[in-house]
């Protein structure tokens, strides 16, 4: 019986994991035009609890986009310079839609494995009861 409750772990770490990815996304969809933000994003890690023995899912830390600032011209706004230019974002919208999909995809199949197990194990616990 452990091991199918160990699915409920499994599955609620791939949840929380593609949550923080999901929250990172909508920062960055709303900062897209804010000027000389960087793209956040974070790496998922397989680890193994100590405890348990189980490979959870946990994210590393966020890490901002390298690349170099795209110069925009308009010299009528308020940080533009001399020559007209200021340094906008990192963010690509496209990018960010699909990520978005993907995540929600991803957890929504965490949700269904979680389902699943929970009704297993409901399945065995009505077994056991007769």
């Amino acid at each position: 019986m452990g091991n199918l409750f160990d699915g409920f772990a499994i599955s609620a770490s791939g949840m929380e994991a593609q949550a923080r990815r999901l929250r990172h996304v909508s920062e960055n969809i709303a900062n897209a035009d804010t000027p000389g933000y960087r793209r956040k994003t974070i790496d998922f890690r397989a680890e193994i609890d100590r405890a348990s023995g189980l490979a959870r899912v946990r994210t590393g830390p966020v890490q901002l986009d390298r690349r170099e600032l795209p110069r925009v011209y308009d010299p009528g706004h308020a940080l533009a310079d001399a020559t007209g230019f200021y340094d906008g974002s990192t963010v690509d919208l496209m990018i960010e839609i699909a990520d978005a999909r993907e995540a929600g995809r991803s957890y929504e199949a965490n949700l269904r494995v979680f389902d699943q197990t929970r009704q297993m194990a409901q399945g065995l616990l009505e077994l056991l009861r007769r």
